[in-house]
């Protein structure tokens, strides 16, 4: 997880590297899966310090150890997450300084600075779990903190559209977006970066028990949700066209499995809707196991195309483990991630509420043989992210001057 980082040159630097620090801050979120869903908290929508207190004091000792592992995984990936997030922030000064910066400005990459609303908005999600889960007492005071948390994500939600609206603007009036260079999916990251925004909103309406901060974080999820899906669906449709007219660029195949990410973000936000909708009009909205078990079938139609493609060209023998290097890659952590964070959700608030306790309950066999292909995956996330950092920003023999301009 840590390593020592090469600095690349100004010129070389890419955006696409805030995903790194994506990646750590999701990672981190992660491992919080597992005190949200095995530790008790009741009275609570997540599990802040004084549960966890209970846990050590009363609970069995699997369930400690886990806790333990939970919370060591937690704080490593949220220290890795600021210092990439840190380490990205110095190198797009610099990059900002450069002709190369003026060059993607001017072209379809330029959608590539949403990384940083993105990654931002990370890590307000981040900073909130840590403080829920590490901080003594906090959690007693939250209703003080989740107008800051609004306030966090209102100005993230800001530069966002500023970036995305200089892109949008040049694109709409001088022309010259390029599109036979489309071929891929990236240009949904602006819709993955709004989604992220828009979770962000409804957390606090769906933990608030104050109708004001619960409305307006409904009407700022509701917004940057809807802002995310309807500019998804407009870039798949642009995005498979081109891909289907020129062939998808190999470069940017790890950019086909990003409705993964997408796709978890807005039902967790549906989710936390849910929640929020039952402090103003005290109604419950069902069960959510059929549309969370929609949610994962798209998730998994976008991982068998992408994944297959990824077979036939051979991409994880040439960037993953090959020679080749390229920041794109860093794509490919988001949708392990955000896998393993919406099938949590699908098995403990879909399968278990709807099934008789004699075929699955909480705790028993059968739940957990259904947690191992989430732990494998969660452990071959890791395994990625690791090797990637390292082989594409870590400082070691076989790496030389990394230049994003152009690895291939």
């Amino acid at each position: 997880m840590f390593f020592r980082l090469k600095q690349p040159t100004a010129e070389g630097y890419s955006p696409l590297f805030f995903l790194s620090a994506l990646g750590s801050g999701g990672l981190s979120i992660s491992f919080f899966m597992y005190l949200m869903f095995w530790m008790p908290h009741q009275g609570s929508p997540i599990p802040a310090f004084s549960h966890m207190a209970d846990v050590f004091q009363g609970s069995s000792l699997w369930l400690q150890i886990t806790a333990v592992i939970a919370m060591v995984g937690i704080i490593g990936f949220a220290i890795n997450y600021f210092r990439m997030l840190l380490w990205n922030l110095s190198s797009y000064q610099a990059f900002r300084q450069t002709d190369a910066f003026q060059s993607l400005k001017n072209s379809n990459a330029e959608t590539q600075l949403m990384a940083i609303p993105l990654t931002l908005s990370m890590g307000v999600n981040v900073l909130f779990i840590l403080a829920a889960v590490f901080v003594p007492g906090l959690w007693g005071i939250k209703e003080w903190l989740f107008p800051f948390a609004l306030l966090a994500f209102g100005a993230i939600g800001v530069q966002a559209f500023r970036i995305y609206l200089d892109f949008f603007s040049r694109a709409m009036t001088e022309g010259g977006f390029d599109c036979s260079k489309n071929n891929n999916l990236s240009q949904i990251l602006p819709a993955f970066a709004f989604a992220m925004i828009g979770v962000g909103f409804a957390a606090s309406a769906a933990m608030s028990d104050l109708p004001v901060t619960v409305i307006i974080g409904m009407i700022g999820a509701i917004f940057f949700t809807v802002t995310a899906l309807v500019l998804a669906l407009i870039k798949l449709v642009l995005g498979f066209r081109a891909m289907f007219e020129h062939g998808a660029a190999v470069e940017g195949l790890p950019t086909l499995l990003v409705m993964i990410p997408v796709l978890t973000i807005v039902g967790i936000t549906l989710m936390r809707l849910s929640h929020g909708a039952h402090v103003l009009v005290d109604v419950h909205t069902g069960s959510p196991f059929f549309w969370l078990t929609a949610f994962i079938a798209m998730q998994g139609m976008f991982a068998i195309l992408g994944l297959s493609v990824k077979k036939r060209t051979n991409y994880f023998g040439r960037f993953v483990h090959g020679s080749n290097r390229s920041p794109s890659s860093f794509a490919l952590i988001c949708p392990g991630v955000a896998g393993f964070v919406l099938l949590n959700f699908w098995i403990n608030k879909g399968l278990v509420p709807v099934l008789p306790a004699e075929v699955l309950s909480k705790f028993d066999l059968a739940y957990f043989v259904l947690y191992l292909p989430l732990i494998y995956l969660q452990y071959k996330t890791i395994r990625l992210y690791s090797l990637l950092n390292r082989k594409v920003l870590g400082v070691h023999p076989d790496n030389g001057s990394f230049d994003a301009r152009t690895a291939s």
